[in-house]
C-alpha cells in the first residue's frame, strides 16, 4: 500500500468535517430543557387554579389556543383560598315594586262650601286639593238668595229663593242640579227669612215655609208637593238620610223621632252667651237620632248655619268633643262621621267621638260656611 497516498486522503477528509463546539451545544441543550420545565410548571399551576375556582381557560375568538407567555423563573404557585359568595335571592333583596300607598284622607269625599260677597253667592266643591265653583248666583245684599241658597246632603241639588217682591221676605223657590246650567221654578210665595228657611229631608225632599205660614214638604226630583207634612212642628232638622227628625213641638219642647219612636230632651245654653241671642235650635242629627248639634238663633231674621255644642238626647247632657280651637259647626254625615269645623281646621270623629284625623282647610275656604259633605 502506498502510505503516502493514504495519509493525503485522510487529510482531505479532515478538512471536510465541521468542528463542533461542545460547550455551545451543552448550553443550548440546557436552555431547551429549562423552557420545557417552565412550561410544564406553568401549565400545572393553571390546572390547579382552574380546579380551585372552577374557571375555564379563555379561548380566543378565532379558535386558536391561548398565546404562550414568556417563560419566567421556575416557581411554585399556591392557589389562594376561594371564598364563595351566595347568590342573593331577588325576591328577598329587591325593593317592592309598588311603594306604600299614600294614606287616604279622613274626608276623601266632597265638601260643599258657601262663599258670600256683596253681590254674588258661590258654591265651592272641594275634594282633596281640588276647589271648583259649581254654582254661582248674583244677588242683592241681604236678599232672599243670600239667606236661602243651600246644597242637598247628597250634593245633587242647589236650591234657593229669589225674585222677592215684598221687601225680601218671600219669593220663588228655585232649584238646579249641582254643576248644571239652568234652574227650575218650583213654588211661589216661599218664605226667605229666618236662621234656616230651607231644610233638607234626605237628598230630594225640601221643607219650606209659605208666606201664609204653611209648611210644605217639596219633592225636587218630581217637582211636586209631598203629602205627610210632619204637622205644626217648628225648627225642623233631619239626619242626612232623612230618617230622624229633630224639632220643637207645640209646647215648645224639643224632641227627636223616626216616626215609630220619639223622645224629648232638654238643653240649657250658656247663660253668658244666651243673652246675646234669640234662642237655639238643632242644626244636625246623628244617623241613629241619639245626638243633635245645636246653634244660636239670631235676634234678627237672618241666616245661621253654625253650631257650637253637641247634646245627647237620651241624657240631655252636653258631649265634650276632643280637639282644639273654636267650634264653628258640627255636622253628622251619612257615613257615620262627625265633622267638627273649627277656626283652626276640621276635626273628624267617628260615631263614638274618637278622633279619626284632621283636615287642613285652605285660606280661601276657611271662613266659608260648610254646607254639606258627601262621601
Amino acid at each position: 500500500m502506498n502510505h503516502d497516498r493514504l495519509r493525503f486522503d485522510l487529510a482531505d477528509l479532515a478538512e471536510e468535517v465541521t468542528p463542533v463546539d461542545l460547550r455551545d451545544r451543552a448550553l443550548r441543550t440546557s436552555r431547551r430543557l429549562g423552557i420545557q420545565r417552565a412550561v410544564a410548571t406553568s401549565a400545572a399551576a393553571l390546572v390547579m387554579v382552574a380546579a380551585a375556582t372552577g374557571a375555564a381557560l379563555a379561548i380566543r375568538p378565532n379558535g386558536q389556543a391561548p398565546l404562550p407567555q414568556p417563560a419566567g423563573p421556575s416557581t411554585t404557585v399556591t392557589a389562594p383560598p376561594v371564598e364563595v359568595t351566595p347568590t342573593p335571592d331577588p325576591s328577598a333583596s329587591a325593593e317592592p315594586t309598588n311603594s306604600p300607598a299614600k294614606p287616604a284622607s279622613v274626608l276623601d269625599g266632597t265638601r260643599y262650601y258657601l262663599e258670600s260677597t256683596s253681590t254674588r253667592a258661590r258654591i265651592h266643591a272641594v275634594r282633596g286639593s281640588s276647589d271648583q265653583v259649581v254654582h254661582q248666583l248674583p244677588y242683592s245684599t241681604y236678599g232672599c238668595e243670600w239667606n236661602t241658597i243651600t246644597v242637598s246632603p247628597d250634593g245633587k241639588w242647589v236650591a234657593w229663593v229669589q225674585d222677592s217682591t215684598d221687601g225680601n221676605t218671600s219669593g220663588v223657590l228655585m232649584a238646579s242640579r249641582t254643576g248644571k246650567p239652568g234652574a227650575t221654578r218650583l213654588l211661589d210665595e216661599v218664605n226667605c227669612l229666618g236662621p234656616r228657611p230651607l231644610v233638607w229631608k234626605g237628598g230630594d225632599l225640601l221643607m219650606v215655609g209659605k208666606k201664609t205660614r204653611e209648611s210644605v214638604l217639596f219633592d225636587l226630583a218630581a217637582n211636586k208637593r209631598v203629602n205627610g207634612d210632619p204637622g205644626q212642628e217648628t225648627d225642623r232638622c233631619w239626619s242626612a238620610d232623612g230618617r230622624w227628625l229633630a224639632a220643637v213641638d207645640d209646647q215648645r219642647k224639643p224632641y227627636v223621632t223616626d216616626g215609630t219612636q220619639s223622645r224629648h230632651y232638654s238643653y240649657t245654653p250658656p247663660q253668658d252667651e244666651a243673652a246675646h241671642w234669640g234662642g237655639w235650635q238643632a242644626r244636625s242629627v246623628s244617623m241613629d237620632g241619639r245626638y243633635v248639634s245645636v246653634g244660636w238663633v239670631g235676634t234678627d231674621p237672618s241666616r245661621h248655619d253654625d253650631s257650637f255644642a253637641l247634646v245627647d238626647t237620651t241624657t240631655s247632657k252636653v258631649v265634650d268633643l276632643p280637639g282644639r280651637g273654636e267650634i264653628r259647626s258640627i255636622m253628622f254625615t251619612v257615613d257615620n262621621k262627625v265633622v267638627v269645623k273649627r277656626a283652626t281646621g276640621i276635626s273628624v270623629l267617628d260615631s263614638s267621638f274618637k278622633p279619626l284625623g284632621t283636615v287642613t282647610e285652605t285660606a280661601s275656604v276657611r271662613n266659608m260656611w260648610l254646607l254639606a259633605y258627601v262621601p
